[in-house]
């Protein structure tokens, strides 16, 4: 019956799919309480719940921070939580536009299309099957089914914060945000901003030259085209100032050799007699799995560094972060190469600016479940604060476990398996999902798994 009813919905799923791809719901945070994070993301959560008012369910905007969809009675409450927000989207990395859906040999390209838009459309239309069905038969659930819809996921997740003020808790339930069977642990999460004041940073005493407006080197612009905390950077770029005593080709010289040494994808541009221009080129991953991508950050900072130190210019924080983290993603060089059944720490360095004369370096971290946040973040401390180097936590969130006995787990896993006609284990993984947002809670799909 359920079956049946999601077939004869096919292109009906899979047009609302593609509408909400179009919506550039990319999560912006403003003053405006109208759109607390931004218009596009208002639009998306509007058609959202319009189309699930369509359908017959109760719904609700939550002040625009987050939306509900619901059928059923009673006191408890069974969740499905996701999002419709979407990490940016650079049109030039992609062969369809991003928020142009496409459908090639029976799938849909598109921003959004599985993190999260999809499988929220996905379990809209299970929930409405199940509507159907007790219709049929003339029947009613003890419990309502209730699909929250999140606006900030990729970001703060300012918006489930919100959600949690002013509404009901779901009593169980899952998030349809990660993979197929189950997911019974997601690592810790902890980011990271290390930060130095560029204009004192150098000692007198120990060079000649005096503070950094008289290095025979800057930094002059360091940026990563504002690229997301949870991303491996895919390019990052630099401009370096040199004194008029500093020739510029002896220092692309040295540029190249540094390059070449650690067979780096980069480009050198010579902006004039006193300006170089440094690009970065890596591969693109999502920070949970920074041994998919190839870091542009990691590799620029590293040339910059050496260059740097060629000239006696000796910036503490890029050279406590090469010594100690360089383009490594498993934090073995500060001794924080933990593993457990969750898997192994990684390290994701994303971000790279300078702000007002401060050089500024975002870490992003997955933790596995059986270590703390606070040891991994007092390591850091120990390593970077005794050398003037600034540390603020952008965000910490506990890790995910439960017992892979628990019925919760043991009941997904066997109704995907089931269903499926296969023997998967549940998973443990690095991502966060809006499940650790709410007790008795896991990840359900949509991702199938590798066979």
């Amino acid at each position: 019956m359920f079956q049946d009813y999601i077939y004869s919905q096919k292109q009906n799923i899979i047009s609302n799919i593609c509408d909400l791809i179009t919506y550039p719901s990319i999560s912006e945070e403003s003053e405006n309480t109208h759109f607390p994070f931004g218009k596009h993301c208002s639009d998306c959560l509007k058609y959202f719940l319009n189309l699930a008012d369509s359908l017959g369910f109760r719904t609700k905007n939550v002040d625009g921070y987050c939306g509900y969809v619901e059928f059923g009675e009673g006191e408890e409450i069974v969740g499905i939580v996701g999002h419709l927000d979407v990490v940016p989207a650079n049109e030039q990395d992609w062969t369809y536009s991003p928020f142009t859906p496409t459908i090639y040999k029976n799938r849909i390209y598109g921003r959004g299309a599985i993190d999260d838009k999809g499988p929220m459309i996905a379990s809209l239309y299970a929930m409405k099957s199940v509507m159907e069905y007790c219709k049929t038969a003339n029947t009613t659930l003890s419990k309502r089914i209730r699909l929250i819809v999140g606006l900030n996921e990729e970001k703060d997740w300012k918006c489930i914060s919100y959600y949690k003020e002013h509404e009901e808790f779901p009593t169980v339930g899952f998030s349809p945000d990660a993979d197929f069977p189950c997911i019974y642990a997601e690592k810790g999460v902890l980011s990271l901003l290390l930060k130095q004041d560029l204009n004192t940073l150098i000692s007198p005493k120990k060079f000649p030259f005096g503070i950094s407006t008289s290095l025979p080197i800057e930094i002059e612009c360091l940026e990563c085209q504002n690229n997301a905390i949870n991303v491996v950077p895919k390019i990052a770029s630099c401009i370096l100032k040199l004194q008029k005593n500093i020739h510029v080709t002896s220092v692309i010289s040295a540029l190249k050799k540094q390059i070449d040494t650690y067979d780096y994808d980069m480009d050198i541009y010579k902006l004039d007699n006193s300006h170089i221009k440094i690009t970065s080129y890596g591969i693109s991953a999502h920070s949970a799995h920074p041994d998919l991508g190839q870091n542009a950050i990691s590799k620029l900072l590293r040339v910059i560094n050496d260059v740097l130190l060629l000239h006696r210019v000796c910036i503490p924080l890029l050279s406590t972060f090469c010594a100690s983290i360089g383009d490594d993603y498993t934090g073995r060089g500060l001794n924080i190469d933990f593993k457990d059944e969750s898997g192994f720490l990684t390290l994701n360095t994303s971000q790279c600016y300078i702000s007002n004369h401060f050089l500024c370096i975002g870490i992003n971290l997955r933790i596995p479940v059986t270590y703390s946040s606070a040891k991994v973040l007092e390591i850091f401390k120990q390593t970077f604060i005794s050398k003037g180097i600034n540390i603020s936590v952008l965000q910490d969130m506990p890790p995910l476990f439960i017992d892979k006995k628990n019925p919760l787990v043991s009941k997904l896993c066997y109704i995907f398996n089931e269903t499926c006609g296969t023997s998967f284990s549940p998973l443990a993984i690095g991502g966060a999902t809006y499940s650790r947002a709410f007790p008795n809670m896991i990840s359900f799909g949509m991702n199938f798994p590798r066979r």
